[in-house]
């Protein structure tokens, strides 16, 4: 597309300026951005017409000055000329860099995507986890398979990522990777992120993803109902291992913590709440966001379990916490004990808190949604499901107010 270009020639002058002769600059805009160039020359301000970008006089020397300057300012149209030929991205600082003999090197997808993961690499600790990094890490695979897929090349030009590259992402994701469609729509997210950063840089004029919407599919969460809460507490276990994790799930089934969280839960982290009972304190690993958490008896009881465990004295923490695979491991063995079919893991605990202990019991969702340390109530309602029963318990009151009056114009 053609682009506009406007080429001016102006005095700079110095700070401090006095008097003196001042340097002539070349300044070229195209679409609003500016790019300078020193025209490696002087004249004195009272010599210079503003209107014309010229040096006022007839003697010899005027007359060359500015017919260097006429020069200059057609090798500049000639540098725009040869970029719009050659379908190039046209940009004040390509025209300058073109006219300069400094070819503007072309920004690439991959080169940009591999900068943002070592961005964040380097933030790992204070903004971003190792998790967020390596699906990140995941996203950047699939571009590069894609991108042999679709172009046999292993980049491409950052202005070539238009809404049919997307698209075609989106298609082999789907149908190559075998992607969940919420799998898709994790990787396009990462993807986008990246490229609104290039769109605000300027490296890049129009959005792809401007007519794109990913295509979400509801996923029904696994929950443990308040009966198998119970088989699962009032279990015998034969060994002391089973017995440890089985606790630790059924606290963070009494809180909603994730496993990282539980995992470094301190002493420190529990205080005295505005009811004056004990409360957890504290911000999510995820989110940063704040968990106000109030403890049930359930979830204290197993506190004192563990209080003097030489794991959590040598460490500070308040719970002998194995590693996320190995707890999914026997969370398992737990499941098939208590002949609980459901695919149970460590984060179930969190969906169970929102939905049985808490909404179940008339918890408002507000409620969850800041217990859960979630910035959003939407993505409380991903976690938290009306159950049939609430249904029927909230129905209930209907169902007492016609049975009380059986003179109701809707009473049959």
């Amino acid at each position: 597309m053609s682009k506009r270009i406007r080429v001016l020639f102006y005095l700079k002058k110095p700070k401090q300026y006095i008097s003196g002769p001042v340097p002539i600059y070349l300044r070229i805009t195209v679409s609003g951005k500016r790019a300078e160039i020193s025209t490696g020359r002087e004249c004195e301000p009272r010599r210079w017409n503003a209107s014309s970008s010229r040096v006022s006089g007839t003697k010899e020397t005027v007359i060359s000055l500015n017919a260097y300057l006429d020069t200059l300012q057609a090798q500049v149209y000639e540098a725009h000329r040869l970029l719009l030929e050659a379908g190039e991205h046209v940009t004040a600082e390509s025209v300058k860099a073109r006219f300069c003999g400094k070819e503007e090197a072309p920004r690439t997808l991959v080169a940009e995507l591999e900068e943002h993961n070592r961005r964040m690499e380097a933030l790992i600790g204070t903004e971003f986890t190792g998790a967020t990094l390596k699906g990140y890490r995941t996203s950047l695979a699939h571009t590069k398979g894609f991108l042999e897929w679709k172009y046999s090349t292993v980049d491409i030009d950052l202005r070539k990522v238009d809404h049919g590259f997307v698209s075609d992402y989106d298609f082999y994701l789907r149908s190559v990777c075998k992607c969940s469609g919420n799998s898709v729509a994790k990787y396009i997210k990462h993807l986008k992120k990246v490229i609104r950063r290039c769109l605000a840089h300027g490296w890049i004029e129009r959005d792809p993803f401007l007519h794109y919407k990913a295509k979400l599919r509801q996923v029904e969460r696994v929950f443990l109902l308040e009966e198998e809460l119970e088989k699962i507490a009032g279990k015998e276990l034969v060994t002391e291992r089973l017995s440890q994790v089985r606790d630790i799930f059924l606290f963070s089934c009494f809180t909603g913590l994730a496993y990282v969280d539980v995992q470094q839960l301190r002493r420190s982290d529990i205080c005295k709440g505005v009811d004056g009972e004990q409360w957890i304190f504290k911000n999510r690993q995820k989110t940063h966001t704040p968990s106000r958490i109030p403890l049930v008896p359930t979830a204290l009881a197993i506190l004192d379990r563990y209080q003097e465990h030489p794991q959590c004295l040598n460490k500070d923490r308040l719970l002998p916490v194995l590693s996320n695979q190995k707890m999914n491991a026997y969370l398992k063995e737990i499941m098939d004990v208590c002949g609980i079919v459901k695919p149970v893991t460590f984060h179930t605990a969190r969906h169970t808190f929102a939905t049985t202990v808490t909404l179940l019991n008339g918890v408002p969702m507000e409620s969850v949604s800041k217990m859960l340390g979630h910035t959003s109530i939407k993505t409380t309602q991903h976690y938290a499901k009306v159950l049939d029963i609430k249904v029927s318990q909230d129905m209930m009151l209907i169902r007492s107010k016609y049975r009380a009056d059986p003179s109701s114009t809707f009473s049959v």
